[in-house]
């Protein structure tokens, strides 16, 4: 049988997943106002701090960092080097349907704020699993996670973060730096 708290610390996750891909998103009207309610459902002092300092983001700034010309893509075959953009893409689809992920977002599907978010929903899909003490829903969603986050986030979260400066907006900077501490680099090919 599954703890009440094991469900809820997988909650508590979903909450800093989805806070964290909110930070990757467009600033739009009430966005701001998004980021702070959900800023204080979170544990994470750091985050939290990120999550301030997002209070001053305009679309503008936004866009000068991620936008088309931008500083950086914030677009994981943007940092894939070598590795097959169609590849990439058709293997985030998998994943996706696999899990009946339908982001609303207007980014595209290697978006750093689509992939973020996916975590978040899986995080969520494996709390409802343990509360209904399906116990291998739970692990199949744990380690898809697991290899999703390994095989796509990992690398491309280190080779953001790495490009992105404070001045792009401290809260991209510092939303990349926590999501790329969430899991070592994966060593399959030259980013750069």
């Amino acid at each position: 049988m599954t703890s009440v708290s094991t469900i809820a610390d997988e909650i508590s996750e979903a909450a800093r997943w989805h806070l964290l891909a909110l930070l990757f998103e467009r600033p739009r009207p009430g966005w701001h106002d998004q980021v702070g309610a959900l800023a204080h459902e979170v544990t994470d002092p750091i985050l939290r701090s990120v999550a301030r300092a997002a209070d001053g983001a305009t679309e503008g700034d936004y866009l000068h960092a991620f936008g088309p010309g931008g500083r950086v893509s914030p677009r994981e075959v943007g940092h894939a080097g070598l590795r097959d953009p169609g590849w990439i893409l058709a293997d985030l689809a998998r994943f996706y349907d696999a899990f009946g992920y339908r982001p609303h977002a207007e980014d595209p599907p290697d978006h750093m704020a689509v992939e973020v978010g996916f975590v978040a929903y899986l995080h969520l899909k494996e709390a409802l699993a343990r509360s209904c003490t399906d116990d291998e829903a739970a692990a199949v969603t744990s380690v898809a996670r697991e290899a999703f986050v390994r095989e796509h986030l990992a690398a491309f979260a280190h080779s953001l973060a790495r490009r992105l400066l404070p001045d792009d907006l401290p809260h991209l900077a510092g939303a990349a730096d926590l999501v790329a501490a969430r899991d070592p680099p994966v060593r399959r090919q030259p980013l750069e």
